[in-house]
C-alpha cells in the first residue's frame, strides 16, 4: 500500500493530545512510513517535565510518524536548540525517532506529494503570558524565515501540491472573521496565496473545522486523509468532530 498522509489541527500538548486515541484509531493500521501532520500548537516541545516526555514517548510508540508545523504555543527556545537535519527535501528538527518538526519556509516531498510548510502565528493572549516561559517572541516568522520560504518556492517554480500552516492568509482570515487582527505573517501568507499554484491549503489556530472558499480548510479536531486517485487527489474525513461552533484562536 502507498504511504498515507493524514492531517489534523492543534493538539495543545498534554491537555489534548490524548484525543488522538479517539480521532485517529486508524493509526493502528499504519507503519512509520505513514504520517499524521499537526497544523501547529503541537505543544509537547514545551518544558523538561515528565508529562511532556510521557506523551512524546506515547507518540514514538505509535505505528505512524508524527509531523508538525509550529504554532504560536511552542517553546521556540527548545526547538531552536535542537540540531537541524535534512528530511524529505527540507530542514527539520527531529524531536525523537518518529516525532518531527517541519521547519518554516520548507518544501517537503512526502508520499509522492509536495508540501509547503510555514508555522507561526500571533498569540492574542500574550499580555497574560510570561516571555520565554509561556510565550516566545519567535512565534512570528522572522524576515529571514520569510525570505527562505520565498527562495524555497522559487526553486519549485511557485508550484506545490499542498500548503500546511498554523494561521491563515489575511484574505482567508477575513472570510473566517473580519474582526480578526492581521500582522506581518498573515499579510505574507496572503502574498504567497496569490502567487502560489497549489491544490489545497490546511491551517489550524482558529479552533474550527470547516472549508473556507474552494481550496482552504480550517482544521482543529477533524482528521482528514489525502487519498491519491486517477482523477486527482481526494480529501477524505477519517474523523469528523461534532459541530459545536468555533472557539476563539489562542
Amino acid at each position: 500500500m502507498a504511504n498515507r498522509v493524514f492531517i489534523t489541527g492543534d493538539t495543545h500538548g498534554p491537555s489534548e493530545i490524548g484525543r488522538l486515541n479517539k480521532t485517529f484509531a486508524v493509526g493502528r493500521e499504519l507503519d512509520k512510513d505513514d504520517y499524521l501532520v499537526i497544523c501547529g500548537d503541537f505543544g509537547l516541545v514545551w518544558a523538561d517535565r515528565s508529562k511532556y516526555a510521557y506523551w512524546l514517548r506515547w507518540l514514538d510508540k505509535k505505528p505512524f510518524t508524527t509531523l508538525f508545523v509550529d504554532g504560536n504555543h511552542e517553546n521556540f527556545d527548545m526547538l531552536e536548540s535542537m540540531p537541524v537535519e535534512q528530511w524529505h527535501g527540507g530542514a527539520v528538527h527531529r524531536v525523537n525517532d518518529s516525532v518531527i518538526h517541519l521547519m518554516r519556509g520548507q518544501v517537503f516531498d512526502i508520499a509522492g506529494r509536495s508540501f509547503f510548510c510555514m508555522g507561526g502565528a500571533r498569540s492574542v493572549d500574550k499580555a497574560r503570558r510570561t516571555p520565554h516561559i509561556s510565550w516566545w517572541p519567535q512565534e512570528i516568522p522572522s524576515p529571514e524565515e520569510r525570505d527562505a520560504a520565498c527562495a524555497a518556492l522559487d526553486a519549485r517554480g511557485w508550484q506545490v501540491d499542498y500548503v500546511l500552516t498554523h494561521c491563515a492568509a489575511r484574505n482567508v482570515q477575513r472570510l473566517l472573521n473580519p474582526t480578526y487582527e492581521n500582522d506581518e505573517l498573515t499579510c505574507f501568507l496572503e502574498d504567497v496565496e496569490r502567487r502560489l499554484d497549489y491544490r489545497r491549503w490546511f491551517f489550524g489556530h482558529y479552533h474550527e473545522d470547516r472549508p473556507v472558499g474552494e481550496r482552504q480548510t480550517a482544521i482543529f479536531e477533524d482528521v482528514v486523509e489525502i487519498v491519491p486517485g486517477d482523477a486527482g487527489d481526494l480529501v477524505r474525513h477519517v474523523y469528523r468532530a461534532e459541530e459545536t461552533g468555533p472557539a476563539p484562536a489562542r
